[in-house]
């Protein structure tokens, strides 16, 4: 970063916390609300210019300098002419609108209109609503969708090859299916088990990263677990070609597919897969000696500041009103023993969790009620009770599911197909890898190497709005030069001296 920038940050910065430290002092009320309001009037510029998404060419910066834009080029071939897009210049554009904040392919109306978000991108125009999907409806069979993916991930052997080595120790990827909603006239749905028209998507992330790897589209009524052996068998090769040393398998009980297990363990792949509630396995459970089991004991949140006292859970006091049944978690235990399934040629380690919950109706204590939760895994160096843990935290996947649904809005379907959707799918997912590439690009050692340190893990770690907010929805004014454009920010936040940083990142990669 140059001395200039770093400067004009921390005049900004200081600006600020002198302003809020000034209002603090003089809180005394004046009788006036504090949104007072200016009386503002509007106009319209003549000279001056801004682009609302300012970051995005950060972005665009970012995909160049990885050859992103090259690699679709090479791999996806759906155009004949290039009359003048090319394959690059759809799938970039839809997942730029992603990251301007657009929710679906209208925003790209807005997007197309703006001469100044043209002017940042370097281009003439960009393709309109219709024809971006158009370019979706293109994609004729998987194997044009699995080209796409291949070019991302050429792109992502590149973002990993610039991490430290502890980076490489360790890839904990994760397997799960989503039930995605579609309209009625849409080509390929059926209904799911929840009696939901849509598709059955198919996800396989790294949990290392929330780093979307490979995406499956199926119809509503297949398994969720069709086809996961292949993808989780095309994300280790990934893995391994980027140098990653171990590699573990999660999912449900859904994924725990037995068959494969044998083979993977022979590859020296670990896995930790949920198991079904089988009775011959609750047997097992029921016949271990009470010297089997220890108390399972869950960390909790430190607490940083002073306790407070827990508020009334009115919820509870409700459902004691009108007698609903309730059930409580009073303790849990957890053993384990080793067992074959039938499909195995040897046994494997089984960890059983024993959950003994308090059924209430009302004020009354119905009769307690044990459940039982298996999980079985190959891997012999490590506790029991880390095995549990490696398991549950799976759930930031179904987190980072509820991102792609509910803020990227990739997990939708805008289109008439299966695979037409299955390729926005992907082109929004990029907007997401994206965001998560320009954390990793970021440097973590110099002078400031903890503090570094901690931004990176807080950039990878964001919500996708809140890097929306914080990286590519600001303000920039656009001042054109005789051969290049210079993007100028117009106001302040926290994060632009990790902005700053990721920018000098990418120079030095291209």
């Amino acid at each position: 970063m140059k001395t200039k920038v770093r400067q004009q940050l921390r005049s900004f910065q200081q600006s600020i916390e002198r302003r809020l430290d000034r209002e603090q002092r003089n809180s005394a009320d004046d009788g006036r609300p504090v949104l007072r309001g200016t009386g503002a009037l509007y106009e319209i510029s003549e000279r001056v210019r801004a682009v609302a998404a300012g970051g995005v060419g950060l972005m665009q910066s970012l995909a160049q300098a990885l050859g992103l834009d090259k690699e679709i080029d090479k791999e996806v071939h759906l155009l004949k002419i290039h009359a003048p897009y090319h394959e690059s210049d759809h799938v970039l554009n839809i997942a730029f609108n992603t990251l301007a904040g657009g929710k679906n392919l209208e925003h790209l109306e807005l997007l197309r209109n703006d001469e100044n978000h043209l002017d940042m991108l370097g281009a003439r125009r960009i393709p309109d609503p219709t024809t971006a999907g158009d370019f979706c409806r293109r994609f004729k069979n998987p194997g044009q969708v699995h080209a796409l993916q291949r070019a991302v991930n050429e792109a992502r052997l590149r973002v990993w090859s610039l991490q430290p080595d502890t980076f490489f120790e360790h890839a904990i990827i994760d397997v799960d299916g989503s039930i995605i909603e579609a309209s009625d006239c849409t080509e390929g749905a059926d209904f799911s088990h929840k009696k939901i028209f849509g598709f059955q998507s198919l996800a396989v992330t790294l949990s290392n990263t929330q780093e979307v790897l490979f995406l499956e589209n199926r119809p509503g009524s297949r398994p969720s677990h069709e086809g996961a052996a292949a993808l989780l068998d095309r994300a280790v090769d990934l893995v391994t070609r980027a140098g990653f040393r171990r590699a573990t398998f999660r999912g449900d009980t859904d994924f725990s597919q037995t068959a494969y297990l044998d083979g993977w363990d022979r590859k020296g792949i670990e896995f930790v897969f949920g198991y079904a509630c089988y009775g011959n396995l609750e047997a097992c459970a029921d016949s271990l000696p009470d010297s089997a089991w220890a108390p399972l004991e869950r960390k909790g949140y430190e607490i940083k500041t002073a306790p407070r006292l827990r508020p009334e859970n009115v919820r509870d006091r409700v459902v004691k009103q009108r007698e609903y049944k309730n059930i409580r978690l009073k303790e849990e235990h957890y053993a384990e023993f080793d067992y074959q399934p039938k499909k195995c040629g040897q046994p494997y380690r089984m960890v059983v969790v024993r959950k003994l919950l308090a059924v209430e109706r009302g004020q009354r204590l119905l009769i307690p009620e044990v459940r039982y939760f298996f999980y079985i895994t190959n891997k012999r160096t490590v506790s029991a009770r880390e095995v549990v843990r490696l398991a549950n935290t799976r759930c930031d996947q179904e987190r980072l599911f509820g991102v792609q649904k509910s803020e990227v809005k990739s997990f939708r379907c805008p289109l008439d197909s299966l695979l037409s959707n299955w390729a926005y799918m992907v082109c929004t997912t990029l907007a997401w890898n994206l965001s998560r590439w320009l954390a990793l690009v970021l440097p973590e050692g110099g002078r400031w190497k903890e503090k570094h340190d901690a931004e990176k893990h807080n950039v990878l770690r964001m919500n996708f709005t809140t890097f929306l907010d914080a990286f590519m929805r600001i303000p920039v004014q656009a001042v054109r030069g005789a051969r290049h454009i210079k993007l100028r920010l117009l106001s302040w936040n926290p994060w632009q001296s990790v902005f700053f940083r990721a920018l000098d990142s990418v120079r030095a990669i291209a």
